[in-house]
């Protein structure tokens, strides 16, 4: 990722404490700016019609926010995206 691979977080999003960071990386094709905005809508999918529901992603924010974590992405076209996983440890 040219530029973008740090992700910065500020003390107001991440609550001082114990945190467990899961990090999952692609070499797919890259989330397009117009989408990133609706990746984590149920149903939302660029998927033909067949292809998938597009409920992946609503979910896995879901659980991550049920147990009081925060989930992000950087996306870059053409090299992949990387999913950031913050979750507290109880």
């Amino acid at each position: 990722f040219t530029n973008r691979t740090s992700v910065e977080l500020t003390s107001e999003e991440l609550p001082p404490g114990h945190w467990t960071l899961i990090r999952v990386t692609d070499t797919g094709c890259g989330i397009p700016e117009e989408n990133m905005t609706r990746i984590f809508e149920p149903f939302f999918t660029t998927k033909e019609v067949g292809h998938g529901t597009g409920l992946g992603l609503a979910i896995a924010k879901g659980i991550v926010e049920e147990h009081g974590g925060f989930i992000g992405v950087v996306s870059e076209l053409g090299v992949g995206s990387v999913f950031f996983f913050m979750i507290p440890l109880q």
